[in-house]
């Protein structure tokens, strides 16, 4: 994904800067994931966190991604729906909220579509306990 030598890039000041930052391949997958995110929470703000695109939804942090250098990561920032969807990410590599995809094993759209759903709901069920 990340070419060699690309080294420490400068911190991105929005989602395009990000995006315009990282190889083509790469920005081609995660300009792909965003569609799909948007689709499912039109309504959502993206913001750069921690120097990646962070999709915002009801004022809570969403979901998030990111370029690597032999991947692309979807940051579920959700240690609970990685054991929920545990079955469905068992063929990629995944951290305690991360999932790890390639160009060659991209994540589907039905898939994307289920755990930013499930991120929606876990996010609003917080909100209420909350309240």
């Amino acid at each position: 994904m990340m070419k060699e030598g690309m080294g420490k890039r400068t911190a991105p000041t929005s989602v395009d800067d990000y995006l315009t930052s990282i190889p083509e391949d790469a920005r081609n997958a995660l300009e792909n994931l965003r569609k799909i995110i948007k689709k499912v929470v039109p309504g959502a703000v993206e913001i750069i966190s921690y120097q990646i695109p962070t999709f915002k939804h009801n004022g809570r942090m969403l979901v998030a991604y990111s370029a690597h250098k032999n991947h692309c990561s979807l940051h579920l920032m959700s240690k609970s729906l990685m054991s929920v969807y545990e079955e469905e990410l068992k063929s990629y590599d995944t951290t305690k909220a991360s999932i790890h995809f390639t160009l060659e094993h991209p994540l589907t759209a039905e898939l994307v579509n289920k755990l930013v759903s499930a991120r929606i709901k876990e996010n609003e069920a917080r909100s209420k306990g909350r309240k």
